[in-house]
């Protein structure tokens, strides 16, 4: 007689062991579960011996530290900062204020375990930068030099999540931190006029349209030029829209303004890039710098100093900038009030690129 047939299945046996947790390495140290917690999450309330303790035997057991998802869910915290840029990602290294700027702002906010998330906060192929935001894990935005009525900060809003404004857009109830936009232009303009320079060329910011632009910098810098060569009683002005990343096409829009019939003896520019690049069509062009034209740049960036000639240009706190952003950012997250606007100061760096007529 034959039995029923049936399947034979061995014990289950794995070599793969079991993932260590907190309360392993709790217990091998000897101190409690909340103590090895503070090791990764505040370790301000460790001692250094303690803390370094505790991460070494965590080391020998395998343990890789705290779940990030699960302590998300726990804290409803992501520990990162969503940065919108108006321009490429690949900005935030090939913009030398913005990677000053930035660089301040991430060494502020670094020793609280907070991480930035670049994300780009202006309309592109790809996608809707407001669904970029709505699906990103942060817990709050800081927009960088973003154009009025950016889609993106309408889903920051729609989120609920706290906003940090770098430069602009000016917004109410926001906290916000730029600097003196139409003063630095208009101690530009008026150091010009000073050395006896009548005939201007401005070498503007990109989307400047003839009525208004919608960056409200671009704005309030060609305002302070055009207030200051008015008030000497100055005319002969031409403005050249140039986009400031693009190195081709601003030295381009310099040469047309270099080229006119009557060629302007100076150039105001809202950028030091594009006062770069306004050296260099002068250079193509057979012109001396400031022998046949003066140029005047915008930020006082590291290579203002160094330039061939020297670039005279308004100077601003670019990292001064970053850290006091930094700074907003960890008063929002605490819960503090909405400050009042910050604006810093700017002064004019007078150096050779710039002569009288």
């Amino acid at each position: 007689m034959y039995g029923k047939a049936f399947l034979y299945a061995p014990p289950m046996t794995s070599s793969r062991r079991r993932r260590p947790t907190l309360d392993d390495v709790a217990e091998a140290v000897g101190v409690s579960r909340a103590t090895v917690s503070n090791a990764y999450n505040r370790p301000d309330q460790l001692s250094a011996q303690l803390r370094e303790q505790i991460l070494r035997v965590a080391g020998e057991l395998g343990y890789p530290g705290p779940n990030p998802t699960a302590r998300s869910l726990a804290t409803s915290r992501t520990g990162a900062i969503a940065f919108l840029l108006d321009s490429s990602l690949s900005a935030a290294f090939s913009d030398p204020a913005l990677s000053i700027t930035l660089d301040a702002l991430a060494k502020t906010v670094e020793p609280t375990g907070n991480a930035l998330l670049l994300l780009p906060g202006h309309e592109a192929q790809e996608g809707p930068p407001a669904s970029r935001v709505l699906a990103a894990q942060a817990d709050i935005a800081v927009a960088y030099s973003l154009a009025d009525g950016t889609p993106a900060l309408e889903a920051v809003r729609a989120r609920g999540l706290p906003l940090v404004v770098i430069d602009q857009p000016p917004l109410p109830d926001t906290a916000r931190v730029g600097c003196d936009d139409r003063g630095g232009a208009s101690l530009a303009a008026r150091h010009l006029v000073e050395l006896g320079h009548r005939r201007f060329g401005i070498l503007a910011a990109p989307r400047l349209s003839a009525v208004t632009s919608p960056f409200h910098g671009t704005r309030e810098r060609l305002a302070g030029y055009l207030d200051t060569l008015a008030a000497a009683g100055i005319t002969d002005i031409s403005v050249t829209e140039a986009p400031w990343l693009s190195a081709s096409t601003a030295r381009a829009a310099a040469t047309d303004l270099l080229t006119a019939a009557v060629r302007p003896t100076a150039l105001l520019c809202m950028s030091d890039q594009l006062a770069f690049a306004a050296i260099a069509a002068a250079h193509r062009l057979g012109l001396r710098v400031p022998a046949d034209v003066s140029i005047v740049g915008f930020d006082d960036t590291p290579q203002a100093a160094w330039s061939e000639p020297p670039l005279t240009t308004v100077r601003q706190d670019l990292a001064g900038k970053g850290r006091v952003a930094g700074e907003l950012v960890m008063d929002l997250l605490a819960a503090s009030p909405v400050p009042p606007p910050v604006e810093l100061p700017v002064s004019l760096a007078v150096r050779e690129s710039t002569a009288a007529i």
